[in-house]
């Protein structure tokens, strides 16, 4: 399975709230970033978590403005997303 994101591409992460544990966290739910790189491949924690099947699956490191996800701030927050958490800006559905 091939990457569906590259660096400089601009994302959107889920803004879903699930039940059950997630690695994306709450405050980047929902919000804009842009991709800075592949960071390899690993299992969705989400579902191994409960105990679920998981394949790896791409990891991105994606950086967020500050101000865009706590209001305030100049600064930059880069994250380790899995793809499943992702999708192209302004396109619906995933990835």
């Amino acid at each position: 399975m091939a990457e569906r994101f590259r660096p400089g591409d601009r994302v959107l992460t889920s803004p879903a709230d699930p039940a059950h544990h997630t690695r994306l966290p709450r405050y980047a739910r929902g919000a804009a970033g842009t991709v800075v790189e592949v960071e390899g491949r690993y299992p969705l924690p989400d579902d191994r978590s409960r105990g679920l099947p998981a394949e790896a699956e791409p990891v991105y490191a994606v950086r967020f403005p500050a101000a865009g996800l706590f209001g305030a701030g100049d600064h930059q927050v880069v994250l380790a997303l899995w793809e499943s958490y992702l999708r192209l800006e302004g396109r619906s559905g995933r990835g």
